[in-house]
């Protein structure tokens, strides 16, 4: 790989030093190429730590780039917030515009909503699309300023079934994500499973540099601009929480104030100018990436294991709003299975002693597994990311039903760790990631975890049945 300039082989010297250095991208792959050392000169190297798209729109170079290669549909689309009678699309153009999505049903239209990106949104918009028919295909057009947008893919989604449909479906999910040009291909290989929902489990990009958002924008522009990635996300509904790498630095706790560290809250708005989540945490006023949502007889639990975690006084990897949140609703939850998510291990057995785990807060790992088996809560698993390869736990209880832990975590990262003895299944060759598989069709239904490699081979597939999870199927 070469780096496109002496410009900017200079400031990834620098850089070095200060936070997780780029990957860059050769200067002969079509668009990016020319746009990322762009980016990289005059965002990065501003002397604005809050530099953004939207403060350089309006140079006549950034124009004239945007003109050259079509860019005007700048990042996006990407589906978001399912369900059964509906969808959110996210999208970033390259300058303020109003924008409209189109939707058909075979050759019907059967929506249309319009609506304007926003400067102090970093360009983006959220479009909700209502109306629409439980677990059905439908294909949509995006227009800028009345222009319609052409993509190289087909834009297609698919609604979330309705609560107690019997369908089945698969998801795929997994963290280390660095952007890397060699390994980008895998959102082609995960697009290619057409997933219901892709659910991004933190290091969704390594930036560790939270003082300068410059960084966090450019990192995500250019993420965003990958033709595999934008196929991926524009098909199938994306739901992310982040972890050390992209929300402070290497195994980093946040602490128990809302505002202190003072990058905490200007870190948790460009995480929500690249995202579609269904929420944020409590908002503005209790910030996180934190919220649940359901894809018909499943539900998941998202959980921030970062902006509050305090190991040192509190104990704690959730905070005390988040932690009676979570709580409350796993106690509510009606679905068949029920999916807790973590950046980070759950298992005992965790790297490091469990130093950046759920093992370094037992108390608190403990006061979650024992609510569930005290209100007999059934059909739990958890899934995480973090550890460099894909691991599967088991985590017998004396009282209740074994919980089941899925991890994998090397999407697009060179960086390998060492597989683990205690782990049903570990594997760190190459890169994949986790797919679940959910049969609701079945009497018993059942769940199947799939480790899947980048060149789409299924490396390892573990069943598990709904009767083994406790209470009825």
């Amino acid at each position: 790989m070469r780096i496109c300039s002496i410009l900017v082989s200079g400031f990834l010297a620098a850089a070095a030093a200060l936070a997780k250095e780029p990957i860059p991208t050769p200067a002969d792959v079509p668009v990016i190429g020319e746009v990322e050392p762009w980016l990289f000169k005059h965002i990065l190297e501003s002397e604005d730590r809050e530099c953004s798209l939207a403060s350089i729109a309006n140079r006549e170079d950034f124009k004239q780039l945007v003109e050259k290669h079509g860019l005007h549909l700048f990042s996006g689309p990407m589906v978001g917030c399912l369900s059964p009678h509906g969808a959110r699309i996210w999208l970033r153009t390259a300058r303020e515009a109003d924008v409209a999505i189109r939707v058909l049903e075979g050759d019907k239209e059967v929506a249309i909503e319009k609506t304007r990106t926003r400067p102090e949104r970093d360009l983006t918009a959220l479009i909700d699309l209502k109306g629409l028919r439980p677990f059905t295909e439908y294909s949509y057009q995006v227009t800028i300023n009345g222009e319609p947008q052409n993509l190289p893919h087909p834009l297609v989604f698919r609604t979330a079934p309705a609560e107690g449909q019997k369908a089945t479906f698969n998801i795929a999910f997994g963290g280390g994500a660095r952007y890397n040009h060699k390994h980008e291909r895998i959102w082609n290989t995960i697009a290619d499973t057409t997933p219901l929902a892709v659910l991004h489990l933190g290091d969704n990009l390594y930036i560790d540099d939270p003082e300068n958002r410059k960084r966090h924008n450019v990192y995500y522009y250019r993420r965003h601009l990958r033709p595999e990635f934008r196929r991926m996300i524009s098909g199938s509904a994306n739901y992310a929480i982040w972890d050390d790498h992209d929300f402070g630095k290497n195994d980093c706790a946040g602490g128990p104030e809302k505002f202190q560290p003072a990058w905490k809250l200007p870190v948790w708005k460009v995480f929500r100018n690249n995202w579609v989540n269904p929420g944020y945490g409590g908002g503005e006023t209790q910030p996180g990436c934190w919220y649940s949502f359901s894809l018909g007889e499943v539900d998941f639990f998202m959980t921030d294991g970062r902006y509050y975690r305090d190991y040192k006084k509190g104990k704690t990897m959730l905070g005390p709003v988040q932690k009676a949140w979570l709580l409350d609703a796993l106690s509510k939850a009606k679905g068949t299975f029920k999916v807790i998510a973590s950046g980070t291990l759950w298992t005992e057995t965790a790297d490091k002693g469990g130093k950046d785990s759920w093992w370094g807060v037992k108390e608190e790992r403990e006061e979650i597994f024992a609510h569930l088996e005290k209100n007999k809560i059934g059909g739990v698993i958890l899934i995480s990311a973090d550890r460099h390869r894909c691991d599967i736990y088991k985590m017998d209880r004396d009282v209740g039903y074994p919980l089941y832990e899925f991890e994998s975590s090397k999407l697009t990262n060179n960086h390998t760790h060492k597989t683990k003895d205690e782990a049903l299944f570990s594997y760190n060759k190459g890169n994949f990631f986790g797919q679940i598989v959910f049969d609701l069709e079945k009497d018993d239904p059942t769940l199947t975890f799939n480790c899947v490699a980048i060149d789409g081979e299924t490396v390892h597939s573990f069943p598990v049945k709904r009767s083994q999870l406790g209470g009825k199927p």
